[in-house]
């Protein structure tokens, strides 16, 4: 079975690693001339790191990645913390796999690198999609084509295979906006950070900063509601000053971070209407192509890993009827990634929370059991998205 994948971001690169290993004979088709990743800081938790690992990937992961100890929750303000739930060696002991956190560009080389050369086509821009019998052609910008059984789009938030399936779709603003930065650690030295996922929650906005990159620096993310920028891009700088000043008052290590940028990138959260399906005949979708969530859970890629576990366990034990493993497919995927997009939404409303009532309320429950906890994130980690 050859199978087409569209799109060479983790989603796509580690589908077609998946199919392989299946025994199906997968091509990848990345638009850009060469693999690279947008963005810098991403998180891989044990449900997706235990499928790269079956591929013979932990030692590459292992030389990029930085493994946390915990999750570490705290106030805005003063820095009390709400929760501190471990991420490290107890998380691997009980579930089976460890917490990652990776520049996203460590993550997508590795990926790539483990492809076989003349699996991954760069230069590829989808254009259309021909559709005859009981194979699938790919048309690309610069005049290649490529036929095949199955389609895959993994191409992300912005997806043309979805948008030849579907139609166009207006994305909905949130109503957030972020910035990134990228601190090299010999800026932030002086603050002695905890090699740990961070989130500072405060009024109408929350911090995220951790490690990557093996530690030589720091990703950091601030999300504010009611931002006056809206434009859904990973690549517009912003001015480090506007971040400061919609900071003010927040805890020092926070305004240290943010000073520390060397520049800082600007996008407006938004967000999609669910679809209705994912497949249509021998195409379907993968990751943020068919499931765009809110960075909130911190599963985006992580969901993207296990959809390409499960199209693959299905192709493989379904060969002669495709439609019918499709169908599947979107069975066993669409009520997880579901659930999480829900779980995205409803965080950054937690997160958010103004000082009040509510807010001692949210605090209160993160001290008593904590959603970040082992019983309570259990659902999430033991996940095997192979098993289908």
């Amino acid at each position: 079975m050859r199978v087409a994948v569209v799109g060479g971001g983790i989603g796509g690169l580690s589908a077609a690693l998946q199919l392989l290993k299946a025994g199906l004979d997968a091509h990848v088709y990345e638009q850009a001339p060469r693999i690279t990743e947008i963005g810098a800081g991403i998180q891989i938790s044990p449900n997706a790191s235990r499928l790269l690992h079956r591929l013979g990937l932990g030692p590459a992961m292992d030389a990029v990645g930085v493994r946390p100890l915990a999750v570490h929750q705290r106030r805005w303000d003063n820095g009390r913390t709400l929760q501190r739930a471990p991420v490290g060696r107890e998380v691997e002991a009980i579930f089976g796999a460890p917490y990652y956190h990776f520049h996203r560009a460590d993550l997508a080389t590795l990926l790539a690198d483990a492809l076989p050369p003349e699996r991954l086509h760069l230069g590829h821009k989808l254009l259309d999609l021909a559709r005859k019998g009981e194979r699938v052609t790919a048309c690309f910008e610069n005049g290649a084509t490529a036929e095949a059984d199955l389609l895959v789009g993994a191409d992300g938030i912005h997806s043309r295979v979805r948008h030849l399936l579907f139609g166009p779709e207006k994305p909905r603003f949130t109503g957030c906006v972020a910035w990134r930065g990228l601190v090299p650690a010999e800026r932030i030295k002086h603050l002695g950070i905890e090699v740990a996922s961070h989130n500072w929650m405060g009024p109408d906005g929350h911090v995220v900063h951790y490690w990557v990159a093996g530690g030589r620096m720091m990703n950091v993310v601030c999300v504010v509601e009611h931002g006056d920028w809206t434009k859904e891009s990973w690549t517009d700088r912003g001015e480090v000053a506007d971040v400061l000043a919609r900071y003010e008052g927040w805890h020092p290590t926070v305004r240290a971070l943010i000073g520390a940028f060397p520049e800082t990138f600007v996008w407006a959260l938004h967000d999609r209407a669910e679809l209705p399906r994912w497949s249509d005949r021998r195409v379907t979708l993968l990751g943020d192509a068919c499931h765009p969530m809110l960075p909130m859970m911190a599963q985006g890629a992580a969901q993207s890993i296990e959809d390409g576990a499960a199209l693959a366990s299905l192709l493989k034990a379904m060969p002669g009827d495709i439609p019918s493993a499709l169908a599947r497919y979107e069975a066993v995927r669409k009520p997880r990634a579901t659930k999480l997009q829900q779980a995205s939404a409803a965080n950054r409303k937690r997160f958010h929370l103004p000082d009040g009532p509510e807010q001692q309320k949210r605090d209160e429950a993160m001290a008593a059991s904590g959603d970040r906890s082992i019983a309570n994130i259990g659902w999430l980690y033991a996940h095997d998205a192979a098993v289908v």
